[in-house]
């Protein structure tokens, strides 16, 4: 039966024990391949009496680009587990051949969207903002009870291995022909560490062991998809030497969210205002494009620019040692309906998003002979050039359970220095 969103929904079903959700992952890249796989998400309703609060979630994903590319990553998330406390496990292999590099700080760093245009004159590779980036992390992030019902301390550790190189154009140019081969041309990455903008201790990646501390503020109703409260934290992520970091830092995140009501059950308004910053210690390159939240709500917490920050402009497009962003959103629950035993609603939303950076990386160019450019070269670097970064777009939700979230995203960047628009097909709200 399906109900309106404009009416009050009256036969929803009590789920109980364990329920799950699936969807197989096939998407198309012309540099990467095919992707193909498939996602499980397993909920343990319990007794039904929580519902649509779960006692356990089981988070399954294994795909594959056919280059070489993939994900792998295990999620666990309960409030069952230890009583009192929110855990939530990740257990991820993460490779990705073509990995977006922009440079730093923004607008100073020019983007030529004709270098890797193959129709464009002055077309380089379409590998020029890309490297190669292996990632291996482990993460345990915990939630306990502060103060009342809503304040809670935030705690945990997160291990990461980044393997960085040269993109492997021989692997990606396997079978292809004429216009499609990419040319073996130096690309950003590659002109950074010449350069000497990305020095040689870091240009092959490292370890970062991070432990973190905070406070979080929680009133929301639903997790998945709150139609009111507030979501605020305050988190100290560092990476000591004595858990055998390569480079010691401390990064300050701070994160609010709220939540209204504009038609009950059916239409909200909820926004988002974020600002991280390095307060200590030295950050390497490849960790910059981190943003660090108390949990993770997907695969990835990278950017700025991309699924998860600012929808519409080049991943990683905004990167910097501190960064300020925000998303504005409203969401409508459209219509409901029962389908094969399970509650489902399709939702709409549309969206505005923000960023820049408010930290600079450092950057000084040191050359061997006379070659170069000097740091206002408009190829490659404009000084004091960044601004805010805008973006917007829409999306659909195809929601199960309350809580089992298809997402498919559409955003349009503000300025063709930031590209031109990006389709994101994944799982959950945003925040």
């Amino acid at each position: 039966m399906a109900v309106f969103g404009q009416t009050e929904k009256k036969d929803e079903l009590i789920k109980k024990n364990w329920n799950f959700g699936g969807l197989p992952t096939i998407t198309f890249d012309t540099d990467l391949g095919f992707q193909y796989g498939a996602l499980v998400n397993l909920y343990d309703y319990g007794d039904g009496t929580r519902f649509p609060k779960y006692n356990h979630s089981l988070y399954f994903e294994v795909s594959r680009y056919t280059k070489g590319s993939g994900i792998n990553r295990f999620y666990y998330d309960s409030d069952q587990l230890i009583k009192g406390l929110q855990t939530s496990v990740d257990l991820s292999y993460l490779s990705d051949q073509a990995y977006d590099f922009y440079g730093f700080n923004g607008y100073d760093a020019v983007y030529n969207a004709d270098w890797v245009d193959t129709e464009a004159s002055d077309y380089k590779t379409r590998m020029f903002y890309k490297y190669d980036r292996k990632l291996f992390r482990f993460k345990v992030d915990l939630q306990g009870k502060l103060a009342g019902n809503h304040v809670r301390w935030a705690a945990g550790f997160n291990l990461q291995n980044f393997a960085i190189k040269s993109v492997n154009l021989d692997k990606l140019n396997k079978g292809k022909k004429g216009n499609d081969v990419l040319p073996a041309v130096d690309g950003l990455f590659e002109k950074y560490q010449q350069w000497g903008i990305i020095n040689t201790k870091e240009a092959n990646g490292g370890f970062v062991p991070t432990i973190k501390g905070g406070i979080v503020f929680d009133s929301r109703d639903n997790r998945p998809n709150p139609m009111k409260g507030i979501w605020t934290e305050a988190v100290l992520e560092g990476a000591p030497t004595f858990l055998g970091a390569e480079s010691s830092f401390v990064k300050l995140s701070l994160i609010h969210r709220q939540y209204f009501t504009l038609i009950p059950k059916n239409l909200s308004f909820v926004y988002r205002l974020a600002y991280q910053t390095t307060v200590a210690g030295h950050t390497p390159f490849y960790y910059q494009s981190q943003v660090i939240t108390s949990v993770l709500t997907g695969a990835l917490s990278e950017g700025l620019g991309g699924g998860k920050t600012l929808r519409g402009v080049l991943r990683n497009r905004v990167v910097g040692d501190g960064f300020l962003y925000g998303n504005a959103e409203m969401r409508w629950k459209v219509v409901r309906f029962n389908w094969i035993n399970n509650n489902f609603y399709i939702g709409l939303n549309s969206f505005l998003d923000f960023g820049k950076v408010t930290n600079k990386i450092p950057v000084t160019f040191s050359f061997a002979g006379s070659s170069g450019f000097t740091n206002s070269d408009p190829d490659y670097n404009k000084i004091d050039a960044e601004k805010m970064h805008t973006s917007y777009g829409g999306g659909l939700r195809i929601v199960m359970n309350e809580n089992f979230v298809i997402a498919v995203d559409y955003g349009v960047a503000a300025n063709k220095q930031d590209g031109t628009s990006g389709m994101y097909i994944g799982l959950n709200y945003l925040f």
